[in-house]
């Protein structure tokens, strides 16, 4: 199902969501896999959300491990939307009716009422339970646009500043395509290269991993918060996966189908090019002629604009988040859980028999 479920923006701090437990509080109840601030998240919650993910029956299904990683996973995710939600009370932010409407309605525009109904009846989900999601998930972006992004943008001078140093970048020998990538592959490896630490591995994993990125970049999740949390290519994930400008003479070197998915795309197109098991997203950010260039065009200034408002976006961001987490109380039960069954699915976390479909830990519908 294409429109189900709208990502949550907040991935990028699942690892800084760990337990803490404070000293006083009392004993969670049976229900609850992590409590925040002394609001409890129930393990109701988390089934909930695990459904919204979960692959069509027929897909390819992961092992009890593999399905209790992808909700520890969304467990976490919550855990920090619910921070977003405590802050945006402070700061009296929420949606209107009209806004929460308008993104009910484009998330099941494509998907014919008869076969939007029987999708939620086969996950086990109502139309509020959409409309709360989405309701939750508008609130955290309006948080992170208010106090990240509009902080984030450049000033003239450091535009300036930027060109003035590297002006050499600027002067291009032959023409050249500016491109990002979000790398999956089917091999495990042994360290994190990312910011979330998920990594594919096996072909079925990456596949459903690349399809769950391709929808979020659909329902509006930045290209650049989707590659540092998800690519498995470690330098260009920690750039949200952009690779600047590659000469064609490179680019000619590329394997062909990627090659050929570049040269033919327009900037800001998006495309799936998968190859023995292994995926690369890659988005067409821009596409610029040989020669000297100067702040006079308006496509250099854009791109400086672009690119230091990237980096200094992706800093913040990780530094709000990180800092909402130090100031709260969160005791993560469940991976307290896992801790102690040394890995092995705990009791309270068994599958129920008549449970619906499973996720892989990255999928999405």
């Amino acid at each position: 199902m294409s429109r189900i479920a709208i990502a949550l923006i907040v991935t990028s701090l699942v690892a800084a969501c760990g337990s803490t437990t404070p000293k006083s509080s009392p004993a969670p109840s049976a229900g609850a896999w992590a409590v925040v601030n002394g609001k409890e998240i129930s393990k109701d919650e988390v089934e909930k959300a695990y459904r919204r993910n979960a692959p069509a029956p027929g897909q390819p299904q992961p092992s009890e491990e593999e399905a209790l990683t992808a909700k520890l996973n969304l467990l976490n995710e919550i855990i920090v939307q619910e921070l977003l939600m405590t802050k945006a009370a402070e700061l009296k932010i929420d949606v209107t009716e009209a806004e929460l409407n308008k993104a009910f309605d484009d998330a099941k525009k494509d998907i014919p009422p008869a076969a939007f109904q029987a999708e939620l009846k086969a996950r086990n989900l109502t139309a509020a339970d959409m409309r709360d999601d989405l309701r939750r998930n508008l609130i955290a972006q309006k948080i992170v646009e208010k106090e990240v992004v509009e902080k984030s943008t450049p000033t003239d001078q450091e535009i300036t500043t930027f060109f003035e140093t590297n002006k050499a970048q600027f002067n291009r020998k032959e023409d050249a395509v500016r491109i990002a990538q979000i790398v999956i592959t089917p091999v495990r490896e042994p360290q994190r290269s990312n910011r979330t630490g998920d990594d594919a591995g096996s072909p079925a994993e990456a596949t459903a991993k690349a399809q769950m990125i391709m929808q979020r970049l659909k329902d509006g999740t930045p290209f650049g918060d989707l590659a540092a949390d998800y690519s498995e290519d470690g330098e260009s994930a920690q750039r949200g996966g952009d690779l600047g400008f590659i000469p064609m003479s490179a680019l000619a070197q590329a394997p062909p189908q990627l090659r050929d998915a570049v040269l033919k795309s327009n900037p800001g197109t998006v495309q799936l090019v998968s190859n023995g098991g292994a995926h690369t997203i890659v988005l067409t950010v821009a596409k610029d002629k040989a020669g000297q260039k100067d702040l006079s065009m308006p496509e250099v200034k854009d791109a400086i604009r672009t690119s230091l408002k990237g980096g200094r976006e992706q800093l913040l961001r990780g530094a709000y988040l990180t800092n909402l987490r130090n100031e709260a109380t969160v005791n993560n039960v469940l991976a307290k859980q896992i801790v102690q069954s040394a890995g092995k699915v705990p009791a309270s976390a068994a599958a129920k028999p008549a449970a619906a479909p499973a996720a892989t830990p990255a999928a999405k519908p």
